[in-house]
């Protein structure tokens, strides 16, 4: 394979060329109620090359690989017709050539268990989310395993290889009164590791239910201005989406206000706060080695002292801004080209323990994990999936229909505790942006209160 990609490379004649290939192996067992909703075991294998002529891009997507060379001509005149209309040709920000190749040692690698065992093991874990309580109506119980190949190289002289492993279960449960009152109950772990990390869920699972049943008799949350307390889930979640999506560059050039905004240097938060992009945590789903670009994973502080310090870019995105690629540009497979995506996302621990964040919150509400969001620029909604009172530095009783809102930026200002507490979490689903959903990323935080907050409810 080697040399036939370096071979069809030579003979291009674009500006520009890369290649990237990918080999992907996945696995996913669906339980709802009693029924095996979806068994799929599949492979697959594709690739995609990008040339550079004249400033436009050009793209082709194949499947065959032994046409590699006919698909860079493809591409190639693409990109010059591309070119000759650009009003902005595309330049890229230099970055060292690399020859490396990057494998993976899974514990119990999840290729060498039998489809067998993952249909019984998700089985297992839904049979006793139903066995909880008569109330559970209905059940979300999914294994998802994927195992990806991808080789890269560009005519610079960059060729890699690298495996990246990726591994989620979901327990979802939703309990019923009988009366049309429905709420949901959810555990879950994701992980670039092995099956080891979806095994021995059954307290997780038992969770689950009995979450989904409590919130039946939770009580719906006072709307108005609170101090909340966000758990690190929440939080990670929080900085990803409402923040993080905003750090990247390429996301800068369609709003001109917004990059106003994100100017750098400008004050975003409390001198404790530091946000970072990582491209390693051992064993996280936001792990990249490489970007899809060849650029080397790096740590890229995104808040630093509460002021803005740096953005997430590609080698494309670098040029424009005369900064440094950081390593970010991810696709979600070889059927689309990179673009820019965050990786390992979090808070970093400032200096507070949970227990003196609480002790002086006289009313508030400690908001836990998410159950999504939305953002329309700098407007953020978020549906905290359970929550509970504060009353006098006290946890109180359970409450529910929690949705956050606000401006993110005023938000993000108005934290006024940041807990030493980080948890890293992979999640189950991924990142959307541009078409490309879902890509493996990691969000967390430690325990953050903010004050007054929004939140929706009677």
């Amino acid at each position: 394979m080697r040399q036939t990609i370096k071979q069809a490379i030579a003979g291009s004649t674009a500006d520009y060329t890369e290649i990237r290939i990918e080999r992907r192996w996945l696995n996913r067992v669906l339980f709802q109620r009693e029924k095996l909703e979806t068994l799929e075991s599949a492979t697959e294998l594709g690739g995609v090359v990008r040339c550079l002529k004249n400033g436009g891009w050009g793209i082709s997507v194949f499947n065959d690989t032994s046409k590699i060379a006919e698909h860079i001509r493809e591409a190639t005149q693409m990109a010059a017709v591309v070119g000759e209309t650009a009003s902005q040709p595309v330049i890229l920000a230099d970055v060292p050539t690399v020859q490396d190749e990057v494998r993976v040692e899974l514990e119990h690698d999840f290729r060498n268990v039998p489809l067998r065992e993952k249909v019984d093991l998700t089985l297992s874990y839904n049979t006793l989310i139903m066995k909880e309580s008569d109330k559970i109506v209905s059940t979300q119980v999914q294994y998802v395993d994927r195992f990806s190949e991808i080789t890269y190289a560009n005519s610079e002289g960059t060729y890699l290889v690298q495996e990246l492993p990726d591994i989620t279960m979901m327990l979802g449960a939703a309990a019923s009164d009988g009366k049309g009152d429905i709420q949901q109950g959810m555990e879950y772990v994701g992980k670039a590791g092995g099956f080891e990390w979806v095994q021995g869920m059954e307290d997780q699972a038992r969770m689950a239910a009995q979450r989904a049943v409590a919130m039946l008799n939770a009580k719906p949350v006072p709307g108005g201005q609170h101090t909340v307390l966000l758990d690190p889930r929440l939080a990670g979640v929080f900085i990803h989406e409402a923040f993080g999506h905003f750090c990247e560059a390429d996301f800068l050039f369609k709003n001109p206000r917004l990059a106003e905004i994100m100017a750098l240097g400008n004050e975003f938060g409390p001198p404790e706060l530091q946000v970072i992009d990582a491209g390693f945590f051992a064993g996280e789903r936001g792990n990249v080695p490489y970007d899809d670009e060849g650029v080397k994973r790096a740590k890229t502080t995104l808040v630093k002292n509460g002021h803005l310090h740096s953005l997430l870019h590609s080698r494309e995105t670098a040029a424009k801004m005369g900064a440094q690629p950081t390593g970010n540009a991810r696709a979600v497979s070889y059927e689309h080209e990179p673009i820019v995506r965050m990786r390992n996302t979090y808070i970093e621990n400032g200096p507070i323990s949970f227990d003196d964040m609480i002790k002086d919150v006289e009313r508030g509400i400690y908001a836990l994990d998410a159950y999504g969001g939305q953002t329309e620029f700098e407007q953020f909604s978020f549906s905290a999936a359970y929550a509970y009172e504060i009353v006098n530095g006290e946890i109180g009783d359970l409450v529910r229909n929690v949705v956050l809102s606000g401006n993110l930026f005023e938000t993000m200002r108005s934290i006024d505790a940041i807990g030493n507490d980080r948890v890293i979490s992979g999640g189950v689903g991924g990142c959307g942006k541009g078409g490309q959903f879902p890509l493996p990323v990691t969000v967390g935080a430690p325990h953050i209160r903010i004050r007054n907050v929004t939140i929706g409810g009677k």
